[in-house]
């Protein structure tokens, strides 16, 4: 029996994304620096201008953005959104689920970095308060990010900086490691096994597969939220 693989193609995630306007210290508008540990993350830009800007070992870069844009990067990239004219994204994530799992660390100051729950106190928006309060943590969350991304890119040793950063946020997620593992597994491994299995069935002239043909289709499960990066889009797939 061919594996079941309800998700989207690859086990990928998507949402919508409206980068944050507002202003940081350095006179740019934009959303929260971070870094994914397992998932690679692709924009496809949809309307307005911007620029994505990325720190890696090899260095500092800025990526300009405007409608029709594709532009994607790999995990342990520092990268920063900044909007110039209403810039609006489709995210596409590797691995769907893992992100929202906690596969991102923010580049706080390291005093921040030291234990999952001094990190959580400083990045997780509360609920049950107003969508003004959420804001205002959100917005406050951003600015102390950017504190430790302009330490990270001014130091005098850019790649040991981020070494030590790498190590931090790795420490951060790793009793997260177990469940993520599980995601993979119903996500990404199984849409890549279906493919596997397919491609043996139709060697053998087996075509049965193709009779359990399925269409599906989603509208967003949440407008408007507070992401990293801007106010998401969720969608609720599988």
């Amino acid at each position: 029996m061919v594996s079941a693989y309800g998700g989207l193609p690859g086990g990928v995630g998507v949402s919508r994304l409206r980068v944050y306007d507002w202003p940081a210290a350095d006179g740019l508008r934009g959303g929260t620096p971070h870094l994914h540990l397992t998932c690679s993350e692709g924009y496809v830009v949809t309307s307005g201008h911007g620029a994505v800007q990325t720190l890696t070992a090899s260095g500092y870069e800025v990526t300009p953005l405007a409608a029709g844009t594709v532009a994607w990067f790999t995990p342990g990239t520092v990268h920063r959104l900044v909007t110039e004219d209403d810039l609006r994204i489709t995210v596409l994530m590797q691995n769907g689920g893992l992100p929202e799992a906690g596969d991102a660390v923010l580049t706080l100051p390291p005093e921040y970095l030291t234990d999952p729950g001094t990190y959580a106190a400083a990045t997780v928006i509360p609920a049950g308060v107003s969508r003004e309060e959420q804001a205002r943590f959100a917005r406050a969350r951003r600015d102390l990010a950017l504190e430790g991304y302009r330490a990270l890119r001014e130091a005098a040793d850019v790649a040991a900086a981020l070494a030590a950063f790498h190590r931090s946020a790795a420490a951060l997620v790793e009793p997260r490691l177990a469940q993520w593992r599980e995601r993979w597994l119903r996500g990404a491994r199984a849409a890549a096994q279906a493919t596997g299995e397919q491609l043996d069935r139709l060697s053998d002239g087996d075509v049965s597969h193709l009779a359990q043909a399925v269409v599906r289709a989603e509208q967003p499960a949440a407008h408007g939220g507070f992401g990293m990066c801007g106010w998401l889009d969720a969608y609720a797939l599988p």
